[in-house]
């Protein structure tokens, strides 16, 4: 594929607002994770909750829009002057050529599930409830659409824990056949009742801060965040590039990777294979890494079967907390502060390596000359993205 240029890109979580905030965490070694104070959940279990998210009052414009998640992702548009570049972007190209593409998974469920608390007598939803606004999967591409005066093709992926890493892929193939100029990539996900009780009844919550890569993992932290690029098919000063991507289906199981590691192994090739690189030249790997067992041994076969032990990676779910469909947004942001910074982050919470896992990961954030970094992202049902991106 033709390297595609990162004009501008920001990333909010539990750890702070921002890139700067990010940059400086990645460096200390400090996690956002925190016990579970998240509206009235009666669960022990640690989560990423960002901060002050419910006080954040949207225009007047956007006030139909309403809901915790969009709340989340206006946070996030005000961030690094993420707006004026997608503003001047809009001017160059035209807002018809400028798309919205982006990754939720539960994207407003909280709106829904605040609704049901309020039904009338006879079971009505209240008359205040905006599902087509709020809960709608597709509502949040709309909304940022909206805040940010943009006319070109809107979508959200919703494929999981890959669902903002595979926009990055979908905008530079809208590039390639010349039906945009630009995209505003990413994704939103906000905490909510569904995931938390949900992931806690397949027993895949972490009663501590989760460990990835630690040999006695015992589940992940979920965690909120929004993550947005802008990419541009012409970029006087790019932040960075996206040279390859890969995506793969395996289908093996609805919430279980392929043991092998079948299906990521497809896509970390179909992205070397993309960017024209081989293995030896990436100098990092961003893993998915949500600290459940299965998962971190499947996708250490992978990486192993792809890139040996030479490689370094980590997984940053232990500062973030697992953020679902934000996850791949989020970590291809991390991915290029790490190009920008020279930094390998180190990954959290790891005790006692496991002996079973054989990739080359790093414990503690150091300096280093990279070049090139490989992010992955697995969702649910076997899907599965890996993106390269190259420094500026």
């Amino acid at each position: 594929m033709k390297p595609v240029a990162i004009s501008r890109m920001t990333v909010t979580s539990a750890l702070g607002a921002g890139n700067a905030t990010h940059v400086q965490a990645l460096r200390d070694g400090r996690s956002g994770l925190g016990p579970c104070r998240f509206e009235d959940v009666a669960l022990t279990c640690h989560v990423g909750e960002v901060a002050g998210v419910d006080a954040i009052a949207l225009p007047a414009e956007l006030e139909a829009y309403d809901c915790r998640n969009h709340r989340l992702a206006w946070l996030g548009l005000q961030q690094d002057g993420f707006r004026a570049a997608v503003r001047a972007a809009r001017e160059r190209h035209g807002a018809q050529r400028v798309a919205v593409l982006l990754g939720s998974s539960t994207s407003g469920i909280l709106q829904t599930e605040h609704a049901y608390r309020r039904r009338g007598p006879d079971g009505a939803l209240p008359p205040d409830f905006h599902y087509a606004e709020t809960h709608n999967t597709a509502s949040l591409a709309r909304f940022v659409a909206q805040a940010l005066q943009l006319e070109g093709p809107q979508w959200v992926v919703s494929t999981a824990c890959s669902s903002s890493a595979k926009v990055f892929a979908a905008a530079a193939r809208l590039m390639a056949l010349g039906w945009i100029d630009a995209a505003v990539v990413g994704g939103v996900d906000s905490l909510c009742l569904t995931t938390l009780y949900g992931f806690n009844s397949l027993e895949l919550l972490s009663p501590q801060a989760c460990r990835p890569w630690d040999a006695g993992r015992n589940g992940l932290s979920l965690g909120e965040a929004a993550a947005f690029a802008l990419m541009e098919r012409d970029a006087a000063r790019p932040e960075g590039w996206l040279l390859g991507a890969g995506e793969s289906s395996d289908g093996y199981h609805m919430s279980s990777p392929l043991p092998d590691g079948g299906g990521a192994v497809a896509a970390m090739r179909q992205a070397l294979a993309g960017a024209g690189l081989e293995p030896g030249d990436i100098d990092y790997i961003n893993l998915h890494g949500t600290a459940t067992h299965n998962n971190d041994a499947s996708e250490d076969r992978a990486v192993s079967a792809v890139f040996g032990a030479a490689v370094p990676c980590s997984s940053t779910k232990g500062a973030t907390g697992h953020t679902l469909g934000a996850a791949g947004g989020v970590e291809a942001v991390l991915s290029l502060l790490a190009l920008q910074q020279g930094l390998i982050p180190g990954g959290l919470n790891r005790r006692q390596p496991d002996p079973e896992l054989h990739a080359n990961y790093v414990d503690r954030s150091r300096a280093a000359p990279l070049r090139r970094v490989l992010s992955n992202s697995f969702g649910f049902g076997g899907s599965n993205a890996s993106l390269i991106f190259g420094a500026a």
